[in-house]
């Protein structure tokens, strides 16, 4: 069997026509499997949602009971026959309940990733590698010059700022699902004890973390605090909200903001930011590289994001590899309404 036969790039997304399922299909289908609720890769409408529980709930928690025809719950490591086709979930290290999906037929198994990394983080279970002959990986960070090094450097670099600006709030802008509550891990791990404040956009989700064990500390709606209570308080937020009115209530703000991107110093400059953290929640070039060896697989369809280096890096190691140019995802939303909160 060729892998195209398997699972093939559709303008809807990846589709297997034997198991009748998309693969984060990016407009309604009968049947979506999905790798995690970030917004780009899970979408209301469909007719039948299949997810990790986790990824279920957050679906519910940002569009409502009624999301999907219905749904169902897969567990890591979990196999469903579908037409045929051997489906199983195995972790991804992206943020809560992501998954990578198996499709195994006829001795052929095709990996999709999703979104991943394989480095440490206390909010979410571990990165798994998966033996298959086909590798689907993105690229988000597809180029060398992606190296994100310490998470913990870069947290420690915002506490220092913290005490040096005794006065100041410092405003840490961070995507809702994922990014705020892994940055709150690491500035917990850090040793920092005092409250820490949250836009009311984050607010749900992280509630939701919370529910499923994850510490976090004592945390406060910013909204809820009086202004001198703010000075010299960490208060994370969406990254668009650094940028609004909002931010203006905030006693001499420094701007931070938790991201991949702000290892290019031109990105930091454009919005404005004036202490770039780089924090990713993708894998960065050797997570990228590091990864596609682990798997064993001798084919890479890459994906969203910088195709083609990867492409490149594959081909001199001796891989077959091949841009699957598929469209409708990126980075995490940055709305400040996407849980219907107020700020």
């Amino acid at each position: 069997m060729r892998p195209e036969e398997l699972l093939s790039p559709t303008s809807a997304g990846l589709f297997c026509e034997a198991g009748g399922f998309h693969i984060d299909p990016t407009r309604p289908v009968d049947k979506a499997v999905i790798t995690h609720g970030h917004s780009d890769h899970a979408r209301s409408g469909h007719g039948r949602v299949l997810a990790t529980q986790e990824t279920l709930d957050l679906m519910r928690l940002r569009y409502g009971e009624r999301f999907a025809g219905s749904m169902q719950a897969v567990r890591y490591g979990e196999s469903l026959d579908l037409g045929g086709v051997t489906l199983a979930f195995h972790s991804a290290g992206h943020v809560l309940g992501s998954a990578q999906v198996s499709v195994t037929r006829a001795g052929l198994r095709i990996v999709a990733s999703g979104d991943y990394k394989n480095v440490a983080d206390p909010t979410c279970a571990p990165f798994e590698p998966v033996a298959c002959d086909v590798f689907i990986t993105e690229a988000t960070f597809g180029l060398p010059v992606f190296r994100h090094g310490d998470p913990d450097g870069e947290i420690a670099k915002l506490l220092r700022s913290v005490a040096l600006f005794r006065e100041r709030t410092h405003l840490v802008g961070a995507y809702s699902l994922g990014k705020a509550q892994r940055v709150i891990a690491l500035i917990r791990k850090a040793g920092y004890a005092q409250p820490i404040y949250l836009h009311g956009a984050l607010a749900s989700i992280t509630r939701y973390y919370q529910s499923r064990g994850i510490t976090l500390g004592e945390l406060r709606l910013a909204r809820e605090a009086q202004k001198p209570e703010l000075a010299g308080a960490i208060v994370l937020c969406p990254p668009s909200a650094l940028n609004e009115l909002w931010s203006r209530r905030f006693p001499d703000p420094v701007t931070a903001f938790a991201s991949g991107w702000m290892r290019v110093r031109a990105r930091a400059r454009q919005r404005g930011i004036a202490l770039p953290l780089v924090v990713s929640d993708h894998a960065d070039w050797d997570g990228l590289t590091t990864t596609i060896a682990a798997t064993g697989a001798s084919e890479i369809w890459v994906t969203h994001g910088e195709e083609e280096g990867l492409v490149r890096f594959c081909e001199l190691t001796g891989r077959s590899a091949r841009p699957l140019a598929l469209v409708g995802y990126g980075e995490e939303e940055e709305s400040t309404v996407a849980t219907g909160e107020p700020p």
